[in-house]
């Protein structure tokens, strides 16, 4: 039966980067909100001689990954999920941000457990912002409601960052949201195992990617400054990450992060995160 991978956000970025790597022994379903950018994209994989479809989806609904979900695996089995859509704080309120990032990220995989079997495996898409999060703000109580209830949870830390300066809101809502992937994706890793399948988080840096260049005057551009390799990853570059993580050699690797960001975090002392907090 022919292998089947959804990437979410496909039709730009880091997922269309990821979704030309895993047609060379796939069959590719990408997704995203955007139906005009997701015809093109699936087009483009097409004249790269991927066999692609293309799939209208808002993760924020359940539904309407359920019936992602169902109309990838008509065709082949689904064996591989990459999970990169989401949103950064130039792109939505805080409320926006939480539902995209964190609750998207609990329905995708939630409807991959559903379909997971032996040697499936998930990556959810992090980031460097969630490793940058101080402890002390971090809901870990709050977290747990992803597990039993998606409403309060969202409910819930929506209130956290709403008692934020309106400025600071979206920046911290994407921090949360982020970090929420790392831990979640590590919580859920036995449930997945016990199906003999993985699961884990990759965290970028900053990448020239739109979403990326977007947020260079905010912080993804300073962020090089400290890098040990000083210039933006390129797409391609965590695409490898990202494919390879799903693929059949890294068998054992599950429930963790994986962080790729150039030597960023490496770089960066206590006076970096300051000045980086304010702007400076």
């Amino acid at each position: 039966m022919t292998k089947t991978a959804i990437v979410t956000g496909g039709a730009g970025g880091m997922g269309l980067a990821t979704a030309k790597i895993l047609g060379r022994d796939h069959r590719v379903v990408i997704t995203d909100v955007n139906r005009q950018r997701l015809d093109a994209a699936a087009a483009e994989l097409r004249d790269h001689g991927v066999d692609a479809a293309a799939v209208a989806c808002d993760i924020t609904s359940r539904a309407s990954v359920e019936a992602l979900f169902q109309q990838a695996d008509r065709e082949g089995s689904v064996r591989a999920v990459v999970h990169t859509a989401g949103i950064s704080p130039q792109m939505g309120t805080a409320d926006k941000m939480i539902r995209i990032n964190a609750l998207g990220t609990v329905n995708i995989t939630e409807a991959a457990l559903a379909v997971a079997t032996e040697g499936f495996a998930l990556v959810n898409l992090a980031s460097i912002a969630g490793h940058m999060t101080p402890r002390l703000v971090i809901p870990k109580r709050i977290f747990r409601l992803a597990l039993t209830d998606r409403d309060r949870f969202t409910a819930k830390l929506a209130a956290v960052t709403s008692r934020a300066p309106k400025g600071m809101r979206p920046g911290l809502a994407y921090s949360l949201s982020k970090n929420f992937v790392i831990w979640y994706s590590q919580q859920i890793a036995a449930p997945f195992g016990a199906k003999g399948a993985r699961v884990l988080s990759v965290s970028p840096g900053s990448f020239d990617t739109a979403m990326g260049r977007l947020e260079e005057k905010s912080g993804s551009g300073k962020l090089t400054g400290y890098a040990a390799l000083k210039r933006y990853g390129r797409p391609e570059e965590i695409a490898e990450l990202l494919a390879f993580c799903v693929g059949d050699k890294p068998g054992y690797l599950t429930g963790v992060d994986i962080l790729c960001d150039g030597g960023t975090k490496a770089g960066l002392d206590l006076r970096g995160m300051i000045a980086l907090a304010r702007g400076d």
